[in-house]
């Protein structure tokens, strides 16, 4: 008994540590360590984790609550998504971008990626050759240049004294001119030829003069009728077709104007980075220890050189530590901010009374900054390239520089030219022929009939009647004194 109670209590005792052993060595094995959990967060298990670095600025990073969201946030997120990592966000501890301080070292982003601190960087990070040589780039997601913000009223100028000409090109209203008095000559010409203006062209004068024919246009354009009313079909016709142009033209020149007054862009005298060295109204300057900073101190332009100059003197002045300081200063004071014009358009857009100035330099780009070396940098190139042929980096790019207030500093208001006008000059040219045509067939109608009753030929009548009407004296008299022998 005692020995099957002691033989009983061995197999259990067996049975259990054979069990314990086997729990110990599945806890062991890196397979099942890495078999992924059948739970709503398995699906992150297993892959690499990114520790990303980026800079606060709207609209590529900005705070919501406890997370953060914009351009460079979705960016991220596709590239996640299509290269399958998982990742950490974090800002970047200084609030720099990535310059050389005074002991060599790297500061802001690139400084981080040298340090291993971070993997990548993924924010508003120009790809320069200082960068390029410590840190590699993968391709530009976003494309930009070096340009100017400055306040509206800041660079606008008193309006000259014949401001109310700017909505048409020279060219335009010397076509006008033009226009004006072909369609008045067209007027008189037609009245002449057309019977229905007069009974007896003979004896009779006809009230469209070429005087009078020029204050029947000159009222189409003031939108005011102007006598002597037309009665024949066509020289209503020509009327008709120049009411239409006076209509269109009136229309185009006070939405021209209207858009000038209210956008300024012609009062813009500082149109390029000359201009803003040789002003002396405005201070300005760039973000510290940015590329924009550097691309100057680098340029062996004279003028760049000299903005440089101007900087590096008035440093604790001028430069400025964020993009949202900068644009504050502009709105808030006589400062002209130089920096990515990608950055300046949105700005621009968010806020009316500011604008960008046309000249753009420096063309480049914003890239992906990873590790030299690092088995990233290809395949994140090559994801954003899939982005960019998709489509998905223009949504991006449309979806947050969306705004609801007019881009005025891209849309520019300027001097109508006369190839916008081309269709409208055109219908009036038709218009003209037409009347011409209609006044030819009123008059062959008319010499038709006189032609009949006389018994003449129609050619000598109508050309008899023509000859009248155009008061060609010669030509009058002789068939006259034709018409007399015949009688006689």
């Amino acid at each position: 008994m005692d020995k099957g109670l002691h033989f009983t209590i061995c197999v259990v005792t067996t049975v259990l540590l054979l069990r314990e052993s086997s729990q110990a060595g599945e806890e062991k094995d890196p397979e099942v360590l890495a078999a992924p959990k059948p739970d709503s967060q398995g699906a992150g298990e297993g892959l690499p984790t990114l520790t990303v670095t980026t800079i606060l600025e709207d609209p590529y990073v900005m705070v919501k609550g406890a997370e953060l969201e914009g351009y460079c946030m979705d960016l991220l997120g596709s590239l996640a998504g299509m290269l399958r990592f998982q990742y950490r966000v974090k800002v970047v501890g200084d609030g720099q971008y990535g310059a050389i301080a005074a002991g060599g070292n790297w500061t802001g982003m690139i400084g981080e990626i040298l340090r291993r601190e971070a993997d990548i960087a993924v924010a508003p990070l120009t790809v320069t050759s200082a960068r390029e040589e410590v840190v590699s780039f993968t391709t530009p997601f976003l494309q930009t240049g070096i340009g100017i913000l400055l306040r509206k009223d800041t660079v606008s100028q008193d309006m000259s004294f014949f401001h109310f000409l700017s909505p048409f090109s020279k060219e335009t209203w010397t076509a006008l001119l033009f226009a004006y008095l072909l369609t008045c000559f067209c007027l008189f010409l037609v009245a002449r030829l057309s019977p229905c203006e007069w009974n007896e062209p003979k004896n009779e004068e006809n009230h469209f003069t070429f005087l009078n024919s020029l204050w029947f246009g000159a009222g189409a354009l003031a939108l005011q009728g102007a006598t002597p009313r037309p009665q024949a079909l066509s020289v209503r016709v020509v009327a008709v077709f120049w009411w239409l142009f006076t209509l269109a033209l009136l229309a185009a020149y006070i939405a021209n104007f209207t858009a000038l007054l209210s956008s300024g862009s012609e009062q813009l005298p500082i149109q390029t980075f000359e201009d803003l060295v040789k002003q002396r109204n405005l201070e300005f300057g760039t973000l510290e220890g940015s590329s924009t900073f550097y691309y100057f101190k680098n340029s062996k332009n004279p003028i760049h050189q000299m903005i440089y100059e101007y900087m590096e003197k008035r440093r604790k002045h001028v430069l400025v530590k964020t993009y949202q300081e900068a644009v504050q200063r502009v709105m808030d004071s006589n400062y002209a901010f130089i920096g990515e014009s990608i950055s300046q358009d949105l700005a621009a857009a968010r806020h009316c009374n500011l604008i960008r100035a046309p000249e753009v330099i420096g063309a480049g780009g914003f890239g992906i900054a990873t590790a030299q070396a690092s088995p990233w940098t290809k395949p994140l190139s090559i994801a954003v390239l899939k982005l960019r042929e998709s489509g998905d980096l223009d949504y991006l790019r449309n979806k947050w520089w969306e705004s609801s207030c007019l881009r005025q500093s891209q849309d520019r208001w300027g001097p109508l030219e006369p190839p916008a006008l081309g269709g409208l000059f055109l219908t009036l040219g038709i218009g003209l022929v037409l009347g011409i045509l209609t006044a030819l067939a009123e008059l062959s109608s008319s010499s038709r009939r006189a032609a009949a009753h006389a018994k003449k030929s129609c050619c000598s009548v109508f050309t008899e009647e023509i000859c009248t009407r155009l008061r060609i004296k010669g030509t009058a008299r002789q068939n006259q004194e034709t018409s007399g022998k015949a009688n006689a």
